[in-house]
């Protein structure tokens, strides 16, 4: 993207309007006091350079040239030290001024020296800079004082007011923005050590979880695996042989989930080394929970694009119960409702959109009443614990929506592996 031109001299929009309005202002200034004060010194004196023409197209250059003060200040303090340098060997050993001046009390410096040398006090950056600015400054303070003149007040007093006070502001200026600026730093922080420490809470909290879930709820699970393991090859009767597969079969399921779950609370949701091919896993199948549904009288178009190979077990395991939840909600609080589930793999992502229409008839109350009621405040808890986002709410149509995205892999395996 090409860079605005406005951005070579100014930082931000209201710094370019504050230096036009300021240049504006201070040429109306200019034409203004050069009618109510003019100058005493007779035109004779500036015949040797053309007239006071020169002088107006100077200071109409000088005056333009302060829109560039931030970004060039020692230039343009270099060119009034050599205007004023100029004027007073003119005036002392020349034919005349160069420039306008007055009998009394003349500085003998540019009408804008006073504008410059606060630009160079305040912008100029770099301690070698500096030094030479303050060595122009200097030339420019003994130009507007003349030392070597018999002591006048009004001289003093003028290049005073035209030099000194405005280094002095400028000094204060200066100093007061560095402070606002370590202020402002040591505040930025003091907030990212906040930061910082809040996700080291976490991180904490996080490890702690896995290490009670892999301390209590998996050993009692694999206890109940292998006790239905036990029970299916001591049987002799074909139902509770059966029936003790089923219930190993679920049992190992559930560590797979739980082996899922406690690796990427130790790992965190964020994690940035993700390997370049995770390993081929096996996600569950939606179309067994579509079936199920339509099973019960609630059918349900099914739409799938791209490739679910590309969705790592946890995340595959996710989507499962999201779209379980968001079908058993449908049951309980919009039976005959037209349903539609459409889910899109992609290289980083997974996206599912569950949308059931306005149900033809009330939920029965004792269906609709059952529940915990925070099944959707667990399902947006889980999405956000693999990095997802969550979004559920009402249709426009009257009806209900779901839309959950995943990323396609979250690592689980290293933190197992220490195991």
């Amino acid at each position: 993207m090409k860079r605005p031109l406005w951005r070579l001299l100014w930082d931000s929009k209201r710094e370019a309007a504050f230096d036009v309005a300021l240049v504006i202002g201070l040429h109306l200034l200019g034409r203004v006091l050069g009618v109510l004060f003019p100058t005493d010194t007779p035109p004779e004196a500036y015949a040797w350079v053309g007239g006071l023409w020169v002088n107006d197209v100077l200071m109409t250059g000088l005056n333009v040239a302060l829109l560039a003060r931030r970004r060039f200040p020692v230039v343009l303090m270099a060119v009034v030290a050599v205007l004023s340098v100029a004027q007073a060997l003119l005036i002392e050993f020349g034919p005349g001024p160069l420039l306008e001046v007055n009998q009394t009390g003349d500085p003998w410096v540019p009408g804008l020296t006073m504008w410059v040398i606060y630009a160079a006090v305040v912008y100029t950056r770099g301690r070698t800079w500096r030094f030479f600015a303050w060595d122009l400054i200097s030339i420019v303070a003994l130009v507007a004082v003349r030392p070597w003149e018999e002591p006048g007040g009004d001289t003093i007093v003028n290049g005073i007011v035209w030099t000194i006070l405005p280094a002095i502001l400028g000094l204060y200026v200066g100093a007061r923005r560095r402070l606002v600026g370590a202020l402002r730093e040591r505040a930025e922080r003091a907030e990212h050590e906040q930061e910082l420490l809040a996700e080291q809470a976490r991180a904490d909290e996080r490890t702690r979880l896995a290490t009670e879930m892999h301390d209590v709820v998996t050993h009692r699970v694999s206890l109940m695996v292998l006790q239905a393991g036990a029970l299916g090859v001591a049987a002799e009767d074909p139902e509770i042989r059966r029936a003790a597969e089923e219930l190993r079969t679920s049992g190992c399921e559930a560590l797979e989930e739980l082996r899922d779950l406690i690796g990427v609370l130790r790992r965190g949701s964020a994690e940035p080394d993700v390997p370049e091919a995770p390993p081929p896993t096996e996600v569950p199948d939606l179309a067994e929970l579509i079936g199920q549904s339509e099973s019960v009288g609630v059918p349900v178009e099914f739409t799938v694009d791209g490739d679910p190979a590309m969705v790592s077990s946890a995340v595959g395991r996710t989507a499962y119960r999201v779209v379980q939840e968001a079908l058993t909600n449908v049951h309980k609080h919009a039976f005959g409702a037209s349903v539609s589930v459409h889910v899109v793999y992609s290289d980083d992502r997974l996206r599912l959109v569950i949308r059931n229409t306005e149900p033809p008839t009330r939920a029965a109350a004792d269906l609709a009443s059952s529940g915990s009621g925070s099944g959707l405040l667990g399902l947006q808890q889980r999405v956000e614990l693999v990095g997802g986002t969550f979004h559920a709410g009402a249709g426009a149509d009257g009806g209900f929506e779901v839309d959950v995205i995943l990323p396609a892999y979250v690592p689980t395996g290293e933190a197992v592996a220490d195991e």
